[in-house]
């Protein structure tokens, strides 16, 4: 008897901690000009399946350029700056200065 309350004891502690997760749902969906992108109602961003902690607006001046640029960028990383936001959004021939997918996103580019 005591094997069993035991058994049932450890079988609540266990469904009690794993059905505690609970998933974000969707607060806004936004359309950006290079992907769609939902903002979640626990404060992060999904993008392609991927959560993000952080939503980066960047906004700089290319070299030789006439006007600012702006990007808009998923990520996990606190902080872009304005060239590593702007290689990686298409104009450096090296593979090193793109991001993973895990890591961040463009989703918006002016």
């Amino acid at each position: 008897m005591k094997k069993v309350l035991l058994f049932l004891l450890c079988l609540l502690l266990t469904a009690s901690f794993s059905g505690c997760a609970r998933k974000a749902a969707v607060k806004n969906t936004v359309t950006g000009n290079m992907k769609t992108y939902s903002e979640m109602d626990d404060g992060t961003w999904m993008c392609d399946g991927y959560t993000y902690k952080f939503r980066l607006e960047i906004t700089g001046k290319m070299p030789n350029a006439a006007v600012d640029s702006s990007f808009v960028w998923l990520s996990n990383v606190e902080s872009i700056s304005f060239e590593q936001a702007y290689h990686a959004a298409g104009v450096s021939s090296s593979s090193d200065d793109y991001f993973p997918p895990e890591k961040a996103v463009l989703v918006e580019m002016h």
